[in-house]
């Protein structure tokens, strides 16, 4: 079995590519954006990125991770919220046009196990890893194991129930995790604050070009950063709201690390302060049990296509 794999992150604006060895490293890298909802064209792109790392050995395998509901099998993709995929044979699909064999796995469940391998978590044999982006996703190693249920969904911890009747998510529910903590969150809460056409945003204002629709997660928590009190006070909400929701896993699963990545993970220290400072004074029991350590992610946008080169790797090595 060779050391190395090939690891694709497949995400709603761009598929990443790289040629992975054992310890985690990336080699060669490549990437280019995702082709719109069209499922055949993103088998060629993956197909073109693959061809781009150089000369690979035919026998080395592919790790895809993408956003979605797979199956146990790692075969097909039930539902995916950013491509045109329902009941998608996916790995059959790129198999055939790839000429190799392919491990498919859920994005986050991907990243999450490049952190357990070779990243934060390392070292610990039971950790949770909450990515946060546009939403809030997530993967649970327990005992040194991947845990996806009994159905392939677990880790989907941005859809737990935070206020019944909350805000509307784009699951179907009301009152997500995701719709307190997440970029869309924050997206939201500053659009707020821009229409009411107060003093107090008038830095957010001038960095979306008073346009609403340009303004992000990462762009509230950078004017944060960098001592904006009206943006600083939408992110420690945020951050609230996180390590309550951290408090409610660490009751439910025990882990000794929690470690949150992803793009808006990474942006923002006061987010995670104000996240872990939340999580100590909410955990069940607190004084009587000791607190998971919350850290941030150490690989980066990296982690997606490392775990999924490395799940790869390590599944047909087994077989």
């Amino acid at each position: 079995m060779s050391d190395y794999a090939i690891g694709i992150d497949i995400g709603g604006s761009k598929i990443a590519a790289g040629l992975v060895d054992s310890k985690g490293q990336v080699l060669v890298r490549g990437q280019l954006p995702t082709p719109g909802f069209d499922p055949a064209a993103v088998l060629e792109t993956v197909s073109t990125l693959i061809a781009q790392l150089g000369a690979v050995g035919k026998n080395t395998v592919v790790g895809v991770g993408a956003a979605g509901w797979m199956d146990l099998s790692g075969s097909t993709v039930a539902f995916s919220p950013h491509l045109s995929w329902r009941e998608e044979p996916l790995r059959a699909n790129l198999e055939l046009t790839l000429g190799r064999r392919v491990l498919l796995s859920n994005d986050a469940d991907a990243a999450g196990w490049a952190e357990y391998c070779f990243g934060a978590a390392r070292g610990e044999e039971n950790m949770v890893c909450v990515n946060l982006g546009t939403g809030i996703g997530g993967s649970l190693v327990l005992e040194g194991k991947l845990q996806r249920g009994r159905f392939g969904m677990a880790g989907e911890f941005g859809h737990q129930v935070m206020v019944p009747g909350g805000h509307r998510c784009a699951c179907g529910n009301r009152g997500c995790w995701e719709q307190y903590a997440s970029g869309r969150a924050l997206e939201r809460e500053g659009r707020a604050l821009l229409a009411v056409h107060g003093a107090v945003g008038h830095q957010l204002r001038e960095a979306c070009g008073n346009d609403p629709h340009a303004l992000s997660g990462e762009m509230v928590c950078a004017l944060a950063t960098a001592g904006d009190a009206a943006c600083s006070e939408l992110v420690i909400e945020a951050g609230q709201w996180l390590g309550l929701g951290l408090a409610n896993l660490a009751a439910v699963l025990d882990p000794g690390i929690m470690v949150i990545g992803g793009g808006l993970g990474a942006s923002s220290p006061l987010l995670l302060q104000t996240a872990e400072q939340t999580f100590r004074a909410s955990l069940s029991g607190r004084g009587y049990r000791p607190f998971a350590r919350v850290l941030g992610t150490e690989l980066g946008p990296d982690a997606g296509l490392i775990g999924a080169a490395e799940l790869a790797r390590r599944t047909f090595m087994d077989h």
